[in-house]
C-alpha cells in the first residue's frame, strides 16, 4: 500500500530565482545543495507527435519530430511533477557521414556553433535561435534550469572539414574512440600543452549557450581530455556566470582511457579540475547483492565534501540513457527503488525522459531496414532498452501509472524534506541482515527513516535499530508495501522482494 499525506501539499516551494521577471541563473547553488531534481530529455523525440502510434516519426506523412517549440507544452507537466532542472542533450547540428541511425547521433557533432536544424519547427516565423530562445525562456518563466550537454567528438563531417581538430593514428586517420564508430577523437591536447583549436571550439560553444540563456553544461565523457583542459574553459565561463554549473560525465569506477590514443583524466582530477560534481557510481547497483555496497558507495560520495577546495556533488546516476530502462533489469520495483533512493538520499536526483511511466524503450522498428532516411544509414539503429538517440522516434513513455504517481509524490515529498537533505545528519541504521539496507536522514527534530531490500527475488526479514526510538513518536508512513513493527529502539521488517520503505518521524531526532 502506498501512502500520500497531507504532508505533500505543504511542501517548501524552493526559492525563486526571478527578480523583476529577469531570470538569475542559482544552478550552482542549488545542485552543490543536493536540491536539484534533474530531468534528461532528448528534444528530437520530447515532443514527437507519432499520429499513427506506429513508434517513428514520419515527416512525409506530416508528423512532427520533437523540436525546441513543442517541447515547450510539456513544461508544465514537468513542473507539476517537481522538475526543477533540465539537462537537453545535444542540440548542435549532427553528422550525416558514416553516421548511425536514420537522423545521426545526437553525439556526432558536425558543429559546436550551429544548432541542429532537426530541432526547427516550420510552424512559426520564428529563427532557429529564437525557438531555442524561447524553449530556454520558456523553461527559466516556470523555475525550470537547463544544462546543455556537450559532446566529447566529432562527427566524420567535422573531420572532413576540419582535420586539423582530431587525433590520428600511425596511418594517418582519424580515430574511432571505443566502438563509437560514428564519431572521431578530438585532440584537446596533452596535460602540460592542451590544444588551442578545439579549446578555441569548445570555448565557442560556452559562449553559443550561455548566450542562448542556459545555466550550466554536462561534459560528455569528460575523462578524454586533459584536467588543464577543463581547468581554463571552467574559470572562463565563471567570469561570465559564476553559478554557471558543470556536469562531469565520469566515474570513480572508470579508470581506463576510452581508446588507445585517449587521454584519461580521473573524476577527482575533474572535481580539482573545477566539476561540481559527476556520476559515481549508483548505476551499478544492478549488479550489487548486498546493502553493504550501495551504503559503501553512499559514505563514498559524500565523502567527497571533505576532499576539496570547493563544495562538490553527485547525481542519483541509478539509470542514464547509457544505461538499460529500469524494467527490462528488475521490473517496477527497481524503478520505484530507484525513485526514493533519489527522494531521500544526499544528492542530487536524476532521471531520464520515459522512467517516470515505465518505458523499457523497445522499438519494434529498431535495427530494420528503413524505408526513408535522412544519412548514409539505411537501418534504423538503436541500443536496445535504451532511449534511442539516433532516429525521429516517438516520444518516451510506458504505461505505468502507479509509478507515474509515485515519481510526483516523490519529488514533492523531495522539496519538503530539501531542508533535511541540505543540512541534516545522514546516519547508516544498523541491520541484521546483509541484503536490506537502513539509513536515517534527521534534522530540526524531523527524522527520515528509508529501509529497503536489495533482493529482487525473494522476500527479507530483518531487525533494523533505531538508537532512542520509542512507539510514543508520530510516525507517518510516506511510502511502504508490508507494515513495519516497531518497538523499543528497533523496527522488525518483512519484505517483499525489492520493497522500499519510507517513514518521517516528528519531534525526534538522531546525531
Amino acid at each position: 500500500m502506498r501512502y500520500l499525506t497531507v504532508l505533500l501539499t505543504l511542501f517548501l516551494t524552493a526559492s525563486s530565482a526571478f527578480a523583476a521577471d529577469v531570470w538569475v541563473n542559482d544552478l550552482r547553488s542549488l545542485f552543490l545543495s543536493n536540491n536539484a531534481i534533474i530531468y534528461e530529455i532528448n528534444l528530437r523525440t520530447f515532443g514527437a507527435q507519432d499520429v499513427n502510434k506506429d513508434g517513428i516519426i514520419e515527416l512525409s506523412e506530416g508528423e512532427e519530430s520533437g523540436n525546441f517549440l513543442n517541447a515547450i507544452s510539456r513544461l508544465d507537466e514537468l513542473q507539476s511533477a517537481g522538475i526543477n532542472t533540465l539537462h537537453v542533450m545535444p542540440v548542435m547540428a549532427v553528422g550525416k557521414t558514416k553516421a548511425l541511425g536514420t537522423a545521426g547521433s545526437l553525439y556526432a557533432a558536425a558543429s559546436f556553433n550551429e544548432l541542429n536544424p532537426q530541432l526547427k519547427s516550420n510552424r512559426t516565423a520564428l529563427s532557429l535561435e529564437e525557438q531555442a530562445l524561447k524553449f530556454i525562456n520558456e523553461a527559466h518563466k516556470r523555475k525550470i534550469r537547463v544544462i546543455i550537454d556537450l559532446p566529447a567528438c566529432g562527427s566524420y563531417d567535422l573531420y572532413l572539414k576540419r582535420p586539423e581538430l582530431f587525433v590520428k593514428d600511425s596511418s594517418g586517420q582519424p580515430v574511432i574512440p571505443s566502438d563509437w564508430t560514428d564519431v572521431r577523437l578530438l585532440n584537446a591536447g596533452s596535460a602540460g600543452n592542451i590544444n588551442m583549436d578545439v579549446f578555441n571550439l569548445y570555448k565557442g560553444f560556452v559562449d553559443y549557450v550561455i548566450q542562448l540563456g542556459a545555466d550550466g553544461i554536462r561534459a560528455d565523457v569528460a575523462s578524454c581530455k586533459p584536467e588543464k583542459f577543463w581547468r581554463e574553459l571552467i574559470s572562463y565561463s565563471r567570469k561570465k556566470d559564476p553559478q554557471f554549473l558543470w556536469l562531469a560525465e565520469a566515474s570513480d569506477s572508470w579508470t581506463e582511457p576510452v581508446c588507445e590514443n585517449a587521454v584519461f583524466t580521473s573524476y577527482d582530477k575533474l572535481l580539482e579540475a573545477g566539476f561540481d560534481g559527476f556520476y559515481g557510481s549508483y548505476f551499478m547497483m544492478k549488479d550489487w547483492r548486498s546493502a553493504s555496497e550501495l551504503m559503501n558507495h553512499i559514505k563514498f560520495t559524500r565523502s567527497l565534501k571533505d576532499k576539496f577546495s570547493e563544495p562538490k556533488s553527485v547525481i542519483g546516476s541509478f539509470t542514464t540513457h547509457d544505461e538499460l530502462s529500469p524494467v527490462l533489469i528488475n521490473g517496477g520495483l527497481y524503478s520505484d527503488m530507484i525513485l526514493w533512493l533519489n527522494s531521500t538520499l544526499p544528492l542530487n536526483p536524476y532521471y531520464v525522459d520515459g522512467f517516470p511511466s515505465g518505458d523499457n524503450y523497445i522499438y519494434l522498428w529498431a535495427n530494420k531496414k528503413a524505408d526513408k532516411t535522412f544519412t548514409d544509414d539505411e537501418y534504423y539503429f538503436v541500443h536496445r532498452g535504451k532511449l534511442d538517440i539516433f532516429n525521429f522516434s516517438r516520444q518516451p513513455g510506458g504505461k505505468d501509472n502507479n509509478l507515474k504517481n509515485d515519481f510526483v509524490t516523490a519529488n514533492r515529498f523531495r522539496q519538503f524534506i530539501a531542508p533535511i537533505i541540505a543540512n541534516g545528519n545522514f546516519i547508516e541504521l544498523k541491520s541484521n541482515n546483509p541484503e536490506v539496507f537502513a539509513y536515517a536522514l534527521s534534522y530540526n527534530k524531523t527524522t527520515i527513516l528509508v529501509f529497503g531490500n536489495i533482493n529482487f527475488r525473494g522476500y527479507n526479514e530483518a531487525v533494523v535499530k533505531v538508537p532512542h526510538y520509542n512507539d510514543s513518536y508520530l510516525l507517518i508512513p510516506i511510502q511502504m508495501d508490508t507494515t513495519p513493527v516497531n518497538e523499543k529502539d528497533k523496527f522488525k521488517l518483512n519484505l517483499m522482494p525489492g520493497e522500499i520503505q519510507v517513514l518521517l518521524v516528528n519531534d525526534f531526532e538522531l546525531k
